[in-house]
């Protein structure tokens, strides 16, 4: 998957999963309106497959960590998440954006994109993607949102 496949990804999420409207579009319903706004066949499918990943996964459920363990990227992880990447997801674990079992998720999503370079920026979408996949999130994801807009704003002035 290339940034195309982020780039959709970022489409359905702005446009579909988070309306307000309480009803979730199908495969065949996001399939076609992708197909209509221009994206290749092959993205649009690992797009949904990364979707609905993220929906089925089992350790998906935010889990409560009783003490503050240390992670170790693996050599591959380090290789595909710089420093600066690695270094803000500890940040929003710090702050309790994230939990430790969500930072595995972020990681795993992130991974999955099979990007050539991966981002703060795609991290964050990356972050909101899994946060609102997630029930009982909406104050974690409600921080987040807060922080990606807050500092765009300071980017601006």
């Amino acid at each position: 998957m290339k940034d195309s496949v982020l780039d959709i990804l970022i489409h359905l999420f702005e446009n579909f999963l988070d309306a307000d409207d309480d009803a979730d579009p199908d495969r065949d319903a996001l399939r076609l309106e992708l197909e209509q706004a221009g994206y290749p066949d092959a993205d649009i499918e690992r797009a949904l497959n990364w979707l609905e990943s993220l929906a089925s996964d089992p350790d998906r459920a935010p889990g409560e960590g009783t003490a503050r363990a240390m992670r170790v990227f693996s050599g591959h992880e380090q290789v595909r998440l710089d420093t600066d990447v690695r270094g803000y997801l500890m940040h929003l674990e710090n702050l309790g954006i994230l939990s430790g079992s969500q930072r595995e998720l972020v990681i795993d999503r992130l991974l999955a994109l099979d990007a050539d370079d991966i981002d703060i920026e795609q991290l964050k979408w990356v972050v909101l993607m899994v946060l609102f996949s997630q029930p009982g999130q909406e104050n974690a994801y409600q921080r987040m949102e807060d922080l990606v807009f807050d500092e765009r704003r300071d980017a601006m002035h």
